[in-house]
């Protein structure tokens, strides 16, 4: 596959189903759109090729079993960590409540006030001190506080790579040192990055990454954790059940190394073989290409809505991705309604980062998300749908 700037945005909309008919669908922040690849991956899976893996003896379980742990290969390779240290969840939000419950070393968290509420809510239940970083003027985590906000009393730091409201970018490398200078460790929810950004855990210099398949244009129900070797091994199992263990029995249970040791139960393997085929779409496209279009898409967005003399903007000029902003005197809800007669899905809405929303001084945001599909024409559409919501508002 030829990378987006020699590929025509056409051709690529032809390749996902969901966005047949002329929809503009600009919410793939929430979930993405799935291509054939994909789609034709996960039916032969759960149909021709279908069986149970890691149990069966016969040459089909064998088979099947090989193309799940070559889908683990893929989705570690995509940012550039080793299998063996790759956990399948049930999403991003599984995978940071399994170190918020099980790193062993629980003290204080710090987190920054643009996080996901699973981010967020996950240290509160597993009993974490929490701590919350400001923002910048522009939106971005504020890593001069953050430094001097860290003490030897945390032992965490979980910061979103990419905001999923602002697409604000963390500067990573820096973070990471900062938490390492103290003794924490640093997460990173890398939901938002994944489906645009080159990772390389060890250039980012994190403990933990967190990511979900279905904004990386495979399929729902089933992300990933990378963990450093060290620190997995440290880590007790979350879940109990079967192929997590060594050796089972009523005086007493040892456990398989990880990753099995926490993929309890028998594993999403269908979903898996679909992040499989969605690593590999991406891959052969290019993230750099994707990125640099998005971004492109972003700066031809905010400069539309900047024109305008009734539209706040919200975030850093150069977000990833991602554009929020608020219509004056209309609730985003409204002009989400009056998008989607026009053909334009927008998210509206607190996004799940309600203290965010305090933060901005508003209730909700209008947000526009662009994926490797998006063109200009989604511009113009969304931009009509504006323009007509005004006139009915007046």
């Amino acid at each position: 596959m030829n990378a987006i700037s020699t590929l025509s945005t056409a051709d690529l909309k032809a390749q996902f189903p969901g966005l047949a008919g002329g929809w503009h669908y600009l919410d793939t922040a929430a979930t993405a759109q799935k291509p054939r690849a994909v789609i034709d991956a996960t039916v032969r899976a759960m149909g021709a090729d279908y069986a149970t893996v890691h149990r069966g003896v016969y040459a089909r379980s064998a088979d099947m079993t090989l193309a799940f742990e070559a889908a683990r290969e893929k989705v570690a390779a995509l940012i550039g960590a080793p299998a063996p240290e790759l956990v399948f969840t049930r999403g991003a939000t599984e995978a940071i409540n399994l170190v918020a419950y099980t790193f062993p070393n629980k003290g204080r968290v710090l987190l920054s006030l643009l996080e996901h509420h699973s981010n967020i809510v996950p240290w509160q239940l597993a009993g974490w001190q929490v701590d919350v970083c400001p923002l910048t003027a522009d939106g971005r985590i504020d890593l001069d506080a953050a430094e001097a906000m860290l003490t030897p009393e945390h032992t965490m730091v979980a910061f979103a790579h990419v905001s999923n409201v602002l697409g604000s970018v963390l500067d990573a490398p820096r973070a990471a040192q900062l938490a390492h200078r103290v003794g924490a460790k640093l997460l990173l929810d890398g939901c938002q990055a994944v489906p645009r950004l080159e990772v390389d855990v060890a250039k980012l210099g994190c403990d933990f990454y967190a990511f979900s398949s279905h904004k990386l244009y495979g399929p729902t129900g089933i992300g990933a954790l990378w963990g450093r070797g060290d620190l997995l091994d440290a880590m007790p199992p979350w879940q109990g059940g079967g192929a997590m263990i060594d050796r089972a029995s009523f005086a007493g249970t040892t456990y398989a190394p990880p990753p099995q040791r926490f993929e309890a139960g028998t594993p999403a393997i269908v979903e898996a073989i679909g992040f499989g085929a969605a690593a590999d779409f991406v891959r052969a496209i290019g993230l750099p290409a994707i990125h640099a279009h998005e971004a492109a898409l972003v700066r031809e967005l905010r400069a539309a809505l900047r024109a305008r003399n009734d539209v706040t903007l919200f975030g850093p000029e150069e977000s990833a991705g991602i554009v929020s902003f608020a219509l004056d005197g209309v609730h985003p809800h409204d002009l989400g309604t009056i998008l989607d007669e026009e053909g334009v899905a927008i998210r509206a809405g607190h996004h799940c980062a309600q203290p965010l929303m305090e933060h901005l001084g508003v209730p909700a945001t209008a947000r526009a998300s662009f994926g490797l599909y998006s063109d200009q024409g989604d511009i113009a559409a969304l931009l009509r749908g504006i323009e007509r919501t005004r006139r009915i508002f007046g």
